[in-house]
Protein backbone atom coordinates (compact mmCIF):
# COMPACT_ATOMS: atom_id res chain seq x y z
CA UNK A 1 0.00 0.00 0.00
CA UNK A 2 1.04 3.72 -0.32
CA UNK A 3 0.74 5.18 3.06
CA UNK A 4 1.31 9.05 4.06
CA UNK A 5 2.64 8.97 8.26
CA UNK A 6 1.60 12.28 8.84
CA UNK A 7 3.48 13.28 12.17
CA UNK A 8 4.11 16.31 14.51
CA UNK A 9 7.77 15.03 14.46
CA UNK A 10 10.14 12.37 13.15
CA UNK A 11 10.13 10.54 16.95
CA UNK A 12 11.34 7.35 18.02
CA UNK A 13 7.67 6.44 17.46
CA UNK A 14 7.03 7.56 14.09
CA UNK A 15 10.33 6.11 13.32
CA UNK A 16 9.48 2.77 14.76
CA UNK A 17 6.25 2.57 12.43
CA UNK A 18 8.12 4.03 8.93
CA UNK A 19 10.55 0.87 9.82
CA UNK A 20 8.18 -1.48 10.45
CA UNK A 21 5.43 -0.24 7.59
CA UNK A 22 8.26 -0.42 4.91
CA UNK A 23 9.73 -3.87 6.21
CA UNK A 24 5.89 -5.21 5.67
CA UNK A 25 6.70 -3.83 2.10
CA UNK A 26 4.85 -1.04 2.38
CA UNK A 27 5.57 1.77 0.37
CA UNK A 28 5.93 4.96 3.27
CA UNK A 29 6.39 8.89 3.18
CA UNK A 30 6.45 11.08 5.49
CA UNK A 31 5.41 14.83 6.01
CA UNK A 32 5.86 17.15 9.49
CA UNK A 33 1.98 18.62 10.87
CA UNK A 34 3.65 22.28 10.45
CA UNK A 35 0.12 23.01 8.90
CA UNK A 36 -3.04 22.53 7.59
CA UNK A 37 -2.33 23.31 4.14
CA UNK A 38 1.10 21.17 4.11
CA UNK A 39 -1.00 18.28 5.23
CA UNK A 40 -3.97 18.66 3.04
CA UNK A 41 -0.77 19.16 -0.15
CA UNK A 42 1.27 16.29 1.06
CA UNK A 43 -1.68 13.91 0.71
CA UNK A 44 -2.93 15.26 -2.34
CA UNK A 45 0.76 14.96 -3.68
CA UNK A 46 1.46 11.50 -2.22
CA UNK A 47 -1.95 10.20 -3.36
CA UNK A 48 -2.15 7.71 -0.01
CA UNK A 49 -4.42 4.67 0.03
CA UNK A 50 -4.34 5.21 3.73
CA UNK A 51 -3.06 8.26 6.40
CA UNK A 52 -1.51 7.03 9.63
CA UNK A 53 -0.80 9.47 12.48
CA UNK A 54 1.45 7.66 14.75
CA UNK A 55 2.21 11.22 16.56
CA UNK A 56 0.03 14.21 15.97
CA UNK A 57 -0.61 17.11 18.40
CA UNK A 58 -2.61 18.97 15.35
CA UNK A 59 -6.41 18.98 14.53
CA UNK A 60 -6.62 16.94 11.02
CA UNK A 61 -7.98 18.74 9.13
CA UNK A 62 -11.34 18.39 7.45
CA UNK A 63 -10.44 18.69 3.75
CA UNK A 64 -8.04 15.60 4.64
CA UNK A 65 -9.90 13.62 6.43
CA UNK A 66 -12.82 13.68 4.37
CA UNK A 67 -10.97 12.62 1.07
CA UNK A 68 -8.37 10.28 2.81
CA UNK A 69 -8.67 7.40 5.32
CA UNK A 70 -7.32 8.80 8.05
CA UNK A 71 -6.20 6.96 11.22
CA UNK A 72 -4.48 8.74 14.79
CA UNK A 73 -2.89 6.31 17.10
CA UNK A 74 -3.81 7.49 20.51
CA UNK A 75 -2.05 6.85 23.83
CA UNK A 76 -5.05 5.26 25.30
CA UNK A 77 -7.86 2.43 25.58
CA UNK A 78 -10.96 2.58 23.71
CA UNK A 79 -12.80 5.81 24.93
CA UNK A 80 -10.04 7.37 25.97
CA UNK A 81 -9.90 11.34 24.90
CA UNK A 82 -8.12 14.36 25.34
CA UNK A 83 -4.50 15.62 25.05
CA UNK A 84 -3.14 14.28 28.66
CA UNK A 85 -4.01 10.53 28.46
CA UNK A 86 -0.29 9.72 29.87
CA UNK A 87 -0.38 12.39 32.14
CA UNK A 88 -3.53 11.67 33.64
CA UNK A 89 -2.51 7.71 33.41
CA UNK A 90 0.03 8.04 36.06
CA UNK A 91 -1.02 11.01 38.07
CA UNK A 92 -4.33 8.22 38.37
CA UNK A 93 -2.01 5.56 39.29
CA UNK A 94 -3.92 3.51 36.84
CA UNK A 95 -3.39 0.05 37.10
CA UNK A 96 -4.12 -0.69 33.04
CA UNK A 97 -4.00 1.37 30.03
CA UNK A 98 -3.81 1.18 26.52
CA UNK A 99 -3.13 2.14 22.78
CA UNK A 100 -6.00 2.80 20.60
CA UNK A 101 -6.09 2.87 16.74
CA UNK A 102 -8.86 5.26 16.04
CA UNK A 103 -10.32 7.24 12.70
CA UNK A 104 -10.08 10.56 12.05
CA UNK A 105 -13.04 12.53 12.36
CA UNK A 106 -14.92 16.50 13.41
CA UNK A 107 -14.78 14.90 17.32
CA UNK A 108 -11.06 14.92 18.65
CA UNK A 109 -10.54 11.03 19.48
CA UNK A 110 -13.74 9.96 18.68
CA UNK A 111 -13.96 8.00 15.25
CA UNK A 112 -14.71 4.52 14.82
CA UNK A 113 -12.28 1.81 15.99
CA UNK A 114 -9.62 0.00 13.52
CA UNK A 115 -7.88 -1.71 16.73
CA UNK A 116 -6.36 -1.58 20.11
CA UNK A 117 -3.55 -3.04 22.57
CA UNK A 118 -3.72 -2.84 26.56
CA UNK A 119 -1.10 -3.64 28.84
CA UNK A 120 -0.35 -3.72 32.84
CA UNK A 121 0.79 -0.39 34.14
CA UNK A 122 4.13 -0.16 36.37
CA UNK A 123 3.66 -0.34 40.24
CA UNK A 124 6.02 2.11 40.51
CA UNK A 125 4.96 5.25 38.78
CA UNK A 126 6.92 5.63 35.66
CA UNK A 127 8.52 8.53 33.91
CA UNK A 128 6.57 9.44 31.24
CA UNK A 129 9.00 9.66 28.40
CA UNK A 130 9.68 5.61 29.67
CA UNK A 131 5.96 4.92 29.10
CA UNK A 132 5.90 6.78 25.95
CA UNK A 133 8.78 5.05 24.25
CA UNK A 134 7.97 1.42 25.88
CA UNK A 135 5.03 -0.27 26.30
CA UNK A 136 2.93 2.68 24.33
CA UNK A 137 5.26 2.31 21.35
CA UNK A 138 5.03 -1.12 21.39
CA UNK A 139 1.84 -1.15 21.24
CA UNK A 140 1.67 1.42 18.47
CA UNK A 141 4.04 -0.07 16.38
CA UNK A 142 1.82 -3.21 16.27
CA UNK A 143 -1.47 -1.40 15.62
CA UNK A 144 0.06 0.17 12.91
CA UNK A 145 0.84 -2.89 11.49
CA UNK A 146 -2.49 -4.15 11.92
CA UNK A 147 -4.04 -1.27 10.74
CA UNK A 148 -2.26 -1.41 7.34
CA UNK A 149 -3.45 -4.84 7.28
CA UNK A 150 -7.22 -3.93 7.47
CA UNK A 151 -7.05 -1.23 4.72
CA UNK A 152 -5.81 -3.62 2.42
CA UNK A 153 -8.84 -5.70 3.25
CA UNK A 154 -12.01 -4.09 1.44
CA UNK A 155 -14.75 -5.56 3.13
CA UNK A 156 -13.14 -4.30 7.13
CA UNK A 157 -15.60 -1.63 9.08
CA UNK A 158 -14.09 -0.08 11.84
CA UNK A 159 -16.17 -0.30 14.73
CA UNK A 160 -17.71 3.09 16.12
CA UNK A 161 -17.14 4.22 19.38
CA UNK A 162 -19.82 2.91 22.17
CA UNK A 163 -19.26 3.61 25.79
CA UNK A 164 -22.19 1.16 26.14
CA UNK A 165 -19.71 -1.60 25.41
CA UNK A 166 -17.50 -3.30 28.09
CA UNK A 167 -14.46 -2.87 26.06
CA UNK A 168 -14.51 0.86 26.31
CA UNK A 169 -13.18 2.10 29.35
CA UNK A 170 -11.67 5.17 28.80
CA UNK A 171 -13.23 8.72 29.26
CA UNK A 172 -12.85 12.38 28.01
CA UNK A 173 -10.42 13.88 30.44
CA UNK A 174 -9.42 17.65 30.03
CA UNK A 175 -5.95 18.79 29.32
CA UNK A 176 -3.67 18.80 32.00
CA UNK A 177 -3.21 22.50 33.69
CA UNK A 178 -0.10 24.00 35.16
CA UNK A 179 -2.02 23.75 38.58
CA UNK A 180 -2.52 19.95 38.16
CA UNK A 181 1.63 19.87 37.98
CA UNK A 182 2.07 21.83 40.62
CA UNK A 183 3.49 20.20 44.05
CA UNK A 184 4.97 21.77 46.97
CA UNK A 185 8.12 19.51 48.69
CA UNK A 186 6.48 19.71 52.09
CA UNK A 187 3.97 16.39 50.22
CA UNK A 188 5.16 12.63 50.74
CA UNK A 189 7.45 11.71 48.80
CA UNK A 190 5.61 9.41 46.68
CA UNK A 191 3.21 12.30 45.70
CA UNK A 192 6.02 14.24 43.87
CA UNK A 193 7.53 11.47 42.59
CA UNK A 194 4.24 10.92 40.75
CA UNK A 195 3.40 14.10 40.29
CA UNK A 196 6.93 14.96 38.67
CA UNK A 197 7.14 11.72 36.39
CA UNK A 198 3.28 11.77 35.08
CA UNK A 199 5.05 15.54 32.94
CA UNK A 200 8.95 13.62 32.57
CA UNK A 201 10.15 14.62 29.71
CA UNK A 202 7.86 17.78 29.26
CA UNK A 203 6.98 19.93 30.76
CA UNK A 204 7.98 19.11 34.04
CA UNK A 205 6.65 19.48 37.54
CA UNK A 206 6.07 22.75 39.32
CA UNK A 207 7.70 24.10 42.09
CA UNK A 208 10.12 26.60 43.83
CA UNK A 209 13.09 25.76 45.03
CA UNK A 210 15.95 28.06 46.55
CA UNK A 211 13.06 30.65 46.54
CA UNK A 212 13.00 30.44 42.31
CA UNK A 213 10.25 29.03 40.43
CA UNK A 214 11.49 25.82 38.64
CA UNK A 215 10.01 22.79 36.71
CA UNK A 216 11.48 19.85 37.87
CA UNK A 217 12.54 16.34 36.08
CA UNK A 218 14.35 13.09 36.53
CA UNK A 219 13.55 12.06 40.09
CA UNK A 220 14.16 9.37 42.45
CA UNK A 221 13.13 8.70 46.35
CA UNK A 222 16.20 9.07 48.35
CA UNK A 223 17.53 8.51 52.16
CA UNK A 224 16.26 9.75 55.26
CA UNK A 225 18.47 13.05 56.17
CA UNK A 226 17.40 15.53 58.58
CA UNK A 227 16.23 18.53 57.45
CA UNK A 228 13.29 20.95 56.29
CA UNK A 229 10.97 20.47 53.42
CA UNK A 230 12.37 22.27 50.43
CA UNK A 231 15.42 22.29 51.81
CA UNK A 232 18.50 20.69 49.61
CA UNK A 233 20.60 18.79 51.58
CA UNK A 234 22.78 17.07 49.36
CA UNK A 235 24.37 16.63 46.20
CA UNK A 236 25.95 14.23 43.85
CA UNK A 237 27.18 13.45 40.20
CA UNK A 238 24.76 16.69 39.10
CA UNK A 239 21.78 15.47 40.51
CA UNK A 240 20.59 17.57 44.29
CA UNK A 241 18.69 15.48 47.16
CA UNK A 242 15.83 17.99 48.38
CA UNK A 243 14.22 17.41 51.77
CA UNK A 244 10.24 16.57 51.49
CA UNK A 245 7.36 16.03 53.86
CA UNK A 246 8.43 12.55 54.41
CA UNK A 247 12.00 11.79 53.60
CA UNK A 248 13.87 13.36 50.49
CA UNK A 249 14.00 12.98 46.03
CA UNK A 250 16.75 13.03 44.35
CA UNK A 251 16.68 15.50 41.44
CA UNK A 252 18.64 14.71 38.86
CA UNK A 253 17.69 18.05 35.98
CA UNK A 254 15.75 21.77 36.51
CA UNK A 255 14.73 24.23 34.55
CA UNK A 256 14.55 27.56 36.10
CA UNK A 257 12.06 29.32 34.76
CA UNK A 258 12.24 32.99 35.65
CA UNK A 259 16.15 33.00 33.75
CA UNK A 260 14.33 31.53 30.22
CA UNK A 261 16.56 28.45 31.08
CA UNK A 262 17.14 25.22 29.50
CA UNK A 263 16.55 21.80 31.27
CA UNK A 264 19.59 21.14 32.62
CA UNK A 265 21.47 18.52 35.71
CA UNK A 266 20.12 20.47 38.74
CA UNK A 267 23.42 21.20 39.85
CA UNK A 268 24.37 23.16 36.86
CA UNK A 269 20.81 24.76 36.35
CA UNK A 270 20.94 26.12 40.53
CA UNK A 271 24.52 27.37 40.16
CA UNK A 272 25.98 29.45 43.08
CA UNK A 273 22.55 28.65 44.71
CA UNK A 274 23.72 25.84 45.99
CA UNK A 275 27.27 26.14 46.19
CA UNK A 276 27.40 25.11 49.81
CA UNK A 277 25.43 22.38 49.58
CA UNK A 278 27.06 18.82 50.97
CA UNK A 279 28.33 15.67 48.75
CA UNK A 280 26.27 12.55 49.71
CA UNK A 281 26.25 8.81 48.71
CA UNK A 282 23.00 7.11 47.25
CA UNK A 283 22.91 8.09 43.60
CA UNK A 284 25.18 6.91 40.87
CA UNK A 285 24.62 7.49 36.76
CA UNK A 286 27.53 4.80 36.48
CA UNK A 287 27.55 1.20 38.31
CA UNK A 288 29.92 -2.01 37.78
CA UNK A 289 29.38 -5.01 39.10
CA UNK A 290 30.45 -8.68 38.22
CA UNK A 291 30.72 -12.17 38.51
CA UNK A 292 33.67 -14.74 38.54
CA UNK A 293 33.86 -14.09 34.93
CA UNK A 294 31.46 -11.17 33.89
CA UNK A 295 32.06 -7.20 34.38
CA UNK A 296 29.19 -5.29 34.08
CA UNK A 297 29.74 -1.36 33.49
CA UNK A 298 25.83 -0.21 33.51
CA UNK A 299 25.23 3.75 32.76
CA UNK A 300 22.33 5.57 32.37
CA UNK A 301 22.37 9.42 31.37
CA UNK A 302 19.00 11.26 31.15
CA UNK A 303 17.46 11.23 27.47
CA UNK A 304 20.71 9.61 26.69
CA UNK A 305 22.80 12.99 26.61
CA UNK A 306 26.37 12.70 28.34
CA UNK A 307 27.85 15.69 29.06
CA UNK A 308 32.06 16.20 29.46
CA UNK A 309 31.93 14.95 33.07
CA UNK A 310 30.03 12.45 32.52
CA UNK A 311 31.94 11.14 29.90
CA UNK A 312 35.09 11.45 32.05
CA UNK A 313 33.63 9.14 34.81
CA UNK A 314 32.40 6.81 32.57
CA UNK A 315 35.71 6.64 30.94
CA UNK A 316 36.93 6.00 34.33
CA UNK A 317 34.47 3.26 35.48
CA UNK A 318 35.71 1.61 32.14
CA UNK A 319 38.97 2.08 33.16
CA UNK A 320 38.52 0.53 36.25
CA UNK A 321 36.29 -2.65 34.96
CA UNK A 322 39.13 -3.37 32.00
CA UNK A 323 41.71 -3.58 34.85
CA UNK A 324 39.90 -6.47 36.36
CA UNK A 325 40.43 -10.20 36.28
CA UNK A 326 37.18 -11.16 35.00
CA UNK A 327 36.96 -12.21 30.90
CA UNK A 328 33.99 -10.63 29.64
CA UNK A 329 33.13 -6.63 29.77
CA UNK A 330 29.59 -6.04 29.57
CA UNK A 331 28.91 -2.05 28.30
CA UNK A 332 25.17 -1.45 28.94
CA UNK A 333 23.53 1.41 28.43
CA UNK A 334 19.96 2.97 30.39
CA UNK A 335 15.88 3.62 29.18
CA UNK A 336 18.92 5.57 26.57
CA UNK A 337 21.83 3.75 25.18
CA UNK A 338 23.42 7.24 24.53
CA UNK A 339 22.79 9.89 22.37
CA UNK A 340 25.87 11.45 22.40
CA UNK A 341 27.05 14.66 23.20
CA UNK A 342 25.35 16.94 26.01
CA UNK A 343 23.67 20.14 23.81
CA UNK A 344 21.66 21.22 26.26
CA UNK A 345 25.12 21.83 28.64
CA UNK A 346 26.88 23.08 25.74
CA UNK A 347 23.86 25.30 24.90
CA UNK A 348 24.09 26.91 28.55
CA UNK A 349 27.90 27.26 28.86
CA UNK A 350 30.04 30.43 28.69
CA UNK A 351 31.34 29.56 25.94
CA UNK A 352 29.67 26.57 24.40
CA UNK A 353 32.02 25.81 21.40
CA UNK A 354 34.68 25.55 23.89
CA UNK A 355 32.84 23.24 25.89
CA UNK A 356 31.61 21.12 22.86
CA UNK A 357 35.28 20.88 22.08
CA UNK A 358 35.83 19.30 25.96
CA UNK A 359 32.54 17.14 25.50
CA UNK A 360 33.64 15.41 22.14
CA UNK A 361 37.20 14.80 23.09
CA UNK A 362 35.93 13.66 26.82
CA UNK A 363 33.35 11.44 24.61
CA UNK A 364 36.06 10.46 22.36
CA UNK A 365 38.56 9.08 25.54
CA UNK A 366 35.28 6.75 26.33
CA UNK A 367 35.02 5.07 23.15
CA UNK A 368 38.61 4.05 23.31
CA UNK A 369 38.69 2.38 26.29
CA UNK A 370 35.81 0.07 24.69
CA UNK A 371 37.68 -0.10 21.52
CA UNK A 372 41.47 -0.68 23.26
CA UNK A 373 40.43 -3.13 26.01
CA UNK A 374 42.34 -5.94 24.77
CA UNK A 375 42.23 -8.23 28.14
CA UNK A 376 38.71 -9.09 27.81
CA UNK A 377 35.87 -9.90 25.35
CA UNK A 378 33.78 -7.01 25.28
CA UNK A 379 30.00 -6.79 24.44
CA UNK A 380 27.24 -3.63 23.88
CA UNK A 381 23.86 -4.43 25.25
CA UNK A 382 21.80 -1.86 23.49
CA UNK A 383 18.25 -1.52 25.14
CA UNK A 384 17.27 1.22 24.30
CA UNK A 385 17.06 3.83 21.00
CA UNK A 386 20.85 5.50 20.51
CA UNK A 387 21.81 8.29 18.37
CA UNK A 388 25.11 10.01 16.71
CA UNK A 389 28.01 8.98 18.71
CA UNK A 390 25.52 7.34 21.02
CA UNK A 391 25.58 4.68 18.03
CA UNK A 392 29.45 4.54 17.43
CA UNK A 393 30.41 4.61 21.18
CA UNK A 394 29.23 0.82 21.31
CA UNK A 395 30.52 -0.29 17.58
CA UNK A 396 34.02 -1.03 18.83
CA UNK A 397 32.84 -3.94 20.97
CA UNK A 398 33.29 -7.54 19.57
CA UNK A 399 29.91 -8.15 19.81
CA UNK A 400 26.74 -5.70 19.73
CA UNK A 401 23.32 -6.95 21.07
CA UNK A 402 20.26 -4.96 20.14
CA UNK A 403 16.82 -5.41 21.93
CA UNK A 404 14.08 -5.52 19.49
CA UNK A 405 12.23 -2.56 18.83
CA UNK A 406 15.52 0.04 19.20
CA UNK A 407 16.27 2.44 16.78
CA UNK A 408 19.77 3.89 16.10
CA UNK A 409 19.88 6.65 14.28
CA UNK A 410 24.24 6.31 12.92
CA UNK A 411 24.59 9.70 11.71
CA UNK A 412 25.55 13.03 12.78
CA UNK A 413 24.68 15.12 9.23
CA UNK A 414 21.07 16.53 10.79
CA UNK A 415 23.15 18.39 13.11
CA UNK A 416 25.68 19.77 11.55
CA UNK A 417 28.59 17.44 12.71
CA UNK A 418 30.88 15.89 10.92
CA UNK A 419 31.55 13.35 13.70
CA UNK A 420 34.16 11.81 16.20
CA UNK A 421 34.18 9.07 18.35
CA UNK A 422 36.62 7.43 16.25
CA UNK A 423 33.38 6.83 14.24
CA UNK A 424 35.52 6.52 10.34
CA UNK A 425 37.35 3.78 11.85
CA UNK A 426 34.27 1.60 13.75
CA UNK A 427 31.33 1.82 11.40
CA UNK A 428 33.23 1.35 8.09
CA UNK A 429 35.21 -1.95 9.98
CA UNK A 430 31.81 -3.04 10.86
CA UNK A 431 29.65 -2.42 7.81
CA UNK A 432 31.69 -1.39 4.97
CA UNK A 433 33.49 1.80 3.51
CA UNK A 434 30.38 2.68 0.82
CA UNK A 435 27.74 1.57 3.79
CA UNK A 436 29.35 3.40 6.18
CA UNK A 437 29.34 6.78 3.42
CA UNK A 438 25.65 6.16 2.64
CA UNK A 439 24.45 5.02 6.66
CA UNK A 440 26.04 9.37 7.34
CA UNK A 441 25.05 10.95 4.33
CA UNK A 442 21.29 9.55 4.23
CA UNK A 443 20.62 9.97 7.70
CA UNK A 444 17.82 7.63 7.91
CA UNK A 445 17.12 5.32 11.40
CA UNK A 446 18.12 1.48 11.37
CA UNK A 447 16.02 -0.66 12.81
CA UNK A 448 16.94 -3.77 15.25
CA UNK A 449 16.55 -6.31 12.31
CA UNK A 450 18.00 -4.14 9.86
CA UNK A 451 21.04 -3.61 12.11
CA UNK A 452 21.82 -6.90 12.11
CA UNK A 453 21.46 -7.39 8.68
CA UNK A 454 23.93 -4.80 8.08
CA UNK A 455 26.39 -5.97 10.48
CA UNK A 456 25.92 -2.98 12.60
CA UNK A 457 24.78 -5.49 15.65
CA UNK A 458 25.59 -8.86 16.11
CA UNK A 459 22.41 -10.40 17.10
CA UNK A 460 18.96 -9.03 18.14
CA UNK A 461 16.91 -10.37 21.28
CA UNK A 462 13.30 -10.02 22.36
CA UNK A 463 11.91 -9.15 25.60
CA UNK A 464 11.10 -5.90 28.38
CA UNK A 465 14.97 -4.22 29.11
CA UNK A 466 14.82 -6.30 32.03
CA UNK A 467 14.76 -9.34 30.03
CA UNK A 468 16.78 -8.28 27.66
CA UNK A 469 19.87 -7.29 29.73
CA UNK A 470 19.16 -10.82 31.79
CA UNK A 471 19.86 -12.61 28.21
CA UNK A 472 22.43 -10.67 27.79
CA UNK A 473 23.91 -11.45 31.17
CA UNK A 474 23.37 -14.88 30.30
CA UNK A 475 25.02 -14.70 26.53
CA UNK A 476 28.08 -13.06 28.18
CA UNK A 477 28.57 -16.01 30.69
CA UNK A 478 28.85 -18.32 27.70
CA UNK A 479 31.33 -16.61 26.10
CA UNK A 480 33.06 -16.59 28.89
CA UNK A 481 33.08 -19.97 29.41
CA UNK A 482 33.81 -20.93 25.38
CA UNK A 483 36.25 -23.26 25.26
CA UNK A 484 37.07 -21.35 22.32
CA UNK A 485 37.50 -17.80 24.45
CA UNK A 486 41.29 -17.71 24.55
CA UNK A 487 41.42 -18.09 20.48
CA UNK A 488 38.45 -15.24 20.40
CA UNK A 489 40.21 -12.95 23.04
CA UNK A 490 43.92 -13.61 21.09
CA UNK A 491 41.82 -12.89 17.66
CA UNK A 492 40.98 -9.64 19.31
CA UNK A 493 44.01 -8.44 20.35
CA UNK A 494 45.53 -9.21 17.00
CA UNK A 495 43.19 -7.57 14.89
CA UNK A 496 43.84 -4.36 17.24
CA UNK A 497 47.14 -4.77 16.61
CA UNK A 498 47.15 -5.05 12.93
CA UNK A 499 44.78 -2.52 12.66
CA UNK A 500 46.85 -0.08 14.73
CA UNK A 501 50.13 -1.11 12.98
CA UNK A 502 47.95 0.27 9.20
CA UNK A 503 46.67 2.96 10.48
CA UNK A 504 47.03 4.54 14.35
CA UNK A 505 43.55 5.06 16.31
CA UNK A 506 45.32 8.85 16.86
CA UNK A 507 45.12 9.51 13.46
CA UNK A 508 41.75 8.56 12.94
CA UNK A 509 40.84 10.77 16.13
CA UNK A 510 43.08 13.35 14.44
CA UNK A 511 41.14 13.37 11.00
CA UNK A 512 37.91 13.53 12.81
CA UNK A 513 38.61 16.24 15.13
CA UNK A 514 39.71 18.34 12.46
CA UNK A 515 36.76 17.92 10.53
CA UNK A 516 35.13 18.76 14.13
CA UNK A 517 36.92 21.53 14.89
CA UNK A 518 35.47 23.42 11.41
CA UNK A 519 32.23 22.57 12.28
CA UNK A 520 31.99 23.60 16.21
CA UNK A 521 34.28 26.58 15.72
CA UNK A 522 33.80 28.01 12.26
CA UNK A 523 30.35 27.18 12.39
CA UNK A 524 30.37 25.55 8.32
CA UNK A 525 27.33 23.43 8.02
CA UNK A 526 24.98 25.44 11.06
CA UNK A 527 25.60 23.23 13.70
CA UNK A 528 25.38 26.41 16.15
CA UNK A 529 21.60 27.00 14.79
CA UNK A 530 20.99 23.32 15.13
CA UNK A 531 22.05 23.02 18.38
CA UNK A 532 19.55 25.95 19.13
CA UNK A 533 16.58 25.16 17.61
CA UNK A 534 17.11 21.17 19.54
CA UNK A 535 17.44 22.41 23.07
CA UNK A 536 14.39 25.37 22.54
CA UNK A 537 12.64 22.83 20.71
CA UNK A 538 11.75 25.55 17.63
CA UNK A 539 9.34 23.53 16.01
CA UNK A 540 9.89 22.67 12.38
CA UNK A 541 9.26 24.98 9.80
CA UNK A 542 9.66 22.36 6.68
CA UNK A 543 9.74 18.58 6.89
CA UNK A 544 14.14 18.31 6.84
CA UNK A 545 15.73 17.62 3.97
CA UNK A 546 16.77 14.33 4.58
CA UNK A 547 13.08 13.23 4.70
CA UNK A 548 11.60 15.65 1.93
CA UNK A 549 14.35 13.88 -0.27
CA UNK A 550 13.23 10.67 0.64
CA UNK A 551 10.23 10.95 0.08
CA UNK A 552 10.58 12.42 -3.25
CA UNK A 553 12.76 9.21 -4.09
CA UNK A 554 9.51 7.05 -2.46
CA UNK A 555 6.84 9.35 -5.01
CA UNK A 556 9.32 8.27 -7.91
CA UNK A 557 9.23 4.77 -7.12
CA UNK A 558 5.54 4.44 -6.93
CA UNK A 559 5.19 6.50 -10.16
CA UNK A 560 7.69 3.71 -11.76
CA UNK A 561 6.09 0.83 -10.03
CA UNK A 562 9.12 0.24 -7.88
CA UNK A 563 9.00 -1.62 -4.98
CA UNK A 564 8.52 -0.53 -1.11
CA UNK A 565 12.10 -0.32 -0.05
CA UNK A 566 14.35 2.91 -1.10
CA UNK A 567 17.37 1.99 1.37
Amino acid sequence: MRILLLCSAFNGLTQRCWLELRRAGHDVTVELAVSEEVMVEAADLAKPDLVICPFLKERVPAGLWRSHRTVIIHPGPPGDRGPSSLDWAIADAEPEWGVTALQAVEEMDAGPIWGYRRFAMPAEAPRKSALYNGPVADAAVELVVEVAGKAADASFVPEPLDYRSPEVRGRLRRAMRHADREFVWAEPTEDIVRRVRAADGAPGGRARLCEVPVRVFDVYAGPQVAGTAGQVVGRREGALLVRTGDGTVWVGHLRVEQEGGIKLPAVMALGERVAGVPERSGYSEITYDRSEAVGVVSFDFYNGAMSTEQCRRLAAALRYAVAQDTRVLVVRGGEVFSNGIHLNVIEASAHPEVEAWANINAINAVCREVIGCVSQLVVTSLGGNAGAGGVMMGLGADQVVVRDGVVLNPHYRTMGLFGSELWTYVLPRRVGAEQARRLTQEALPIGAAQAVELGLADQSLGGSRLEFERRVLEYAERLAADPGYDRLLAGRRQVREVDERRKPLAAYRAEELAEMSRDMFDDRHGFRAARRAFVRKVKASATPEHLAGHRELSGASAAAGAGASHM
